[in-house]
Parts: C-alpha cells; structure tokens; sequence
C-alpha cells in the first residue's frame, strides 16, 4: 500500500483573507465578518480588518473597499475612498456613508 500524501495545510489566514477579498466581484461588497467565515476563522472580523489595514494604500490590487461592516457601514477612516471606489463601481451608498443592504450579498445567493 503507497504512504498517504500528506494533507495540503490550510493556507495562513493572512492569504486566505486576501483570495476571498480578491474573489468578491465588482459591484458586490461582502461584511468583514463573511470574509472571515469564508477564510476558515468563525468569528475572525476584527481580524479580517488588521490584515486589510496592513494593505500598502490605495496601490494595492486587493479591492479592500469591497469589504464594509456587517450593519452596512463603511470603515471609519477609510469612508470616503471607500464610498468612491464603491460608487464608481455601481454600488449605491447612502450619503451617511451606508451601503444598501441588497449590495451586501450572501454566497449562497449568489
């Protein structure tokens, strides 16, 4: 009987985050806490958040925007680069800066 191959290990969170944020399409958005779920970490939002902070700016092809608050908001020091890049993407937000929740998609859905 051959040796078993060795399981593939699970990818660290850090890429994880990134792939599933890469994944999201434009004109969607997804809550940090979806993000988190998808990157195998139940409950990882705040976590979700440190590792798109460490983003190199607006240079980055990480589209970061597409991730906002589970209750629809948008990160607080981020939010108006954030409403932009979102509006030129066709998501509607909210002058309070809120996106309407039809944007905020489930996987399922969709």
């Amino acid at each position: 009987m051959p040796p078993k191959k060795p399981a593939a290990a699970p990818l660290p969170f850090h890429e994880s985050v990134m792939h599933q944020v890469r994944s999201i399409p434009r004109g969607e958005v997804r809550s940090y806490a979806q993000v988190a779920l998808y990157a195998g970490r139940p409950g990882g939002a705040r976590g979700v958040g440190r590792e798109l902070k460490l983003l190199p700016g607006t240079r980055t092809q990480v589209p970061w925007w597409r991730v906002i608050r589970s209750d629809g908001t948008l990160a607080p020091l981020v939010a108006h680069e954030q409403a932009r890049r979102l509006r030129l993407e066709g998501v509607t937000v909210a002058e309070r800066g809120q996106v309407f929740r039809v944007a905020l998609k489930d996987r399922e859905d969709g």
